[in-house]
C-alpha cells in the first residue's frame, strides 16, 4: 500500500493537470475572441475589443475579490465613472478588466502616459484624401473636379463614447491633466467635443451604455499628476489595497504550479517584507518570486531536509525581485536591502 505522501503527490498531480486543462480551455476561448475582434478591426483599425478577449487570465475570485468587483460594477450600473486608486502591484488593472468584461459591452483600452494629449484621446487629422468627380450632366460635356478632403481619425475616447463601450483608462494619473478637460463635458453634459474637428459632427452625443473605469497609483509615486478637482468630483473613487493572505496565496497558486507549502512560504515571506521594508512589495513580487523558486529549487537543490526552502535561496530570489526598486541608490543601499531581506527571511 502506498504511503500517504505518495497518495498526496498523485492527487496533486491530477489536480495540476485538471487546472492546466481548465486554463487551456479559457485561453482558447480568449484567443477566439481576440481573432474575432481583430478580424472586425482590420479595415478601420478600431480600438474596440471583445470583452472576452480582454478578460484577465488567470483571474482569482475569492470572496474579497468578488465583493470588490461587485462594488465597481454596481457603481457602473449607477452610471458613475469609477476611479480605482491603490499601490502598484495590487491588481487594479486585472480588477478593472474583469469588471469591464462582466458588462458584456465592447472594451476600449487606453494607457496613460506623459505624451497623452487631447488629440490622443479624441482624434486628429491624419493627412488628406484626394479624389476626382466627373460631371456629365450636360450631354457631350465632361467636367472633372479634383477634391482634397482632410481625413479625420477618431481615437479611443471618441470611439468609446460613440459605441457605448467600457473605457478602461489605465494609469490615468500619469497623463497631463490638461488632456482631460474634454472629459468634463462627457461626464457632466453627456457630450464629447472634438477640438480640431470641423462641421456639425464636431461633437458626439455620449452613448447611454458608455462607462469608464480608471486606474491610478497613489499620489506619492513618481510620474503621477494631481488631476483637476472639477473632474475628480465627477468620479467615484474605490481604494484598492493588497488582498488578504488567502487571496494572495490563491493568486500565486493560479500563476505558478508549485506545492501549496511553497506558496505559503512565498506569500508569508512577501507579506513580512511588505511590513518591514519602505519599498513597495506587491502581490506581483510574490508571483515573480514563486516563478524563480520553481526554477532555482531544482538547479540548486534549494530545500532543506524538512522540505523548506533554504534561507539563502529565498534571500537571493527576493533580492533579485526587489533590487530594481532601489536601482541607482548606491551599493550601500543594496547591501542594506539584502541584509534586511535576510533578516525577514
Amino acid at each position: 500500500m502506498a504511503d500517504d505522501s505518495s497518495r498526496k503527490r498523485k492527487v496533486r498531480g491530477r489536480k495540476i493537470r485538471s487546472d492546466r486543462s481548465t486554463k487551456e480551455g479559457r485561453r482558447a476561448k480568449k484567443e477566439l475572441a481576440r481573432k474575432a475582434s481583430n478580424a472586425g478591426a482590420k479595415d478601420g483599425d478600431s480600438p474596440l475589443a471583445d470583452p472576452a478577449a480582454v478578460a484577465p487570465e488567470p483571474f482569482v475570485e475569492t470572496d474579497a475579490v468578488t465583493a470588490l468587483r461587485d462594488r465597481i460594477t454596481g457603481w457602473l450600473e449607477a452610471e458613475q465613472p469609477v476611479h480605482l486608486i491603490g499601490p502598484t502591484g495590487c491588481g487594479k488593472t486585472a480588477l478593472a478588466l474583469s469588471a469591464a468584461e462582466t458588462r458584456g459591452r465592447p472594451v476600449v483600452w487606453l494607457n496613460g502616459d506623459e505624451a497623452v494629449d487631447t488629440a490622443a484621446l479624441v482624434g486628429d487629422h491624419a493627412g488628406g484624401e484626394r479624389y476626382k468627380e466627373d460631371d456629365r450632366f450636360v450631354s457631350g460635356v465632361s467636367k472633372q473636379t479634383e477634391i482634397v478632403r482632410e481625413r479625420w481619425v477618431d481615437n479611443p475616447l471618441s470611439v468609446a463614447v460613440r459605441e457605448g463601450a467600457t473605457l478602461v483608462y489605465n494609469e490615468f494619473s500619469r497623463s497631463d491633466p490638461a488632456a482631460h478637460n474634454v472629459l468634463l463635458s462627457v461626464f457632466e453634459e453627456g457630450v464629447l467635443e472634438r477640438p480640431g474637428k470641423r462641421g456639425e459632427d464636431r461633437t458626439i452625443d455620449v452613448h447611454p451604455e458608455f462607462r469608464a473605469i480608471l486606474t491610478s497609483n497613489d499620489t506619492e509615486y513618481a510620474g503621477v499628476h494631481d488631476q483637476q478637482d472639477a473632474l475628480l468630483d465627477r468620479f467615484v473613487g474605490v481604494h484598492v489595497d493588497y488582498y488578504d493572505a488567502e487571496t494572495e496565496r490563491e493568486i500565486v497558486r493560479a500563476h505558478v504550479d508549485i506545492a501549496n507549502e511553497d506558496v505559503e512560504t512565498v506569500v508569508t515571506t512577501m507579506r513580512t517584507l511588505r511590513d518591514d521594508l519602505e519599498i513597495v512589495v506587491g502581490t506581483r513580487a510574490a508571483i515573480t518570486a514563486a516563478k524563480g523558486l520553481a526554477v532555482f529549487d531544482g538547479k540548486r537543490n534549494g530545500k532543506s531536509e524538512t522540505g523548506e526552502f533554504d534561507d539563502d535561496l529565498l534571500t537571493d530570489v527576493f533580492m533579485d525581485v526587489l533590487v530594481p526598486k532601489i536601482a541607482g541608490d548606491g551599493p550601500d543601499d543594496v547591501s542594506t536591502l539584502r541584509s534586511r531581506i535576510a533578516d525577514s527571511v
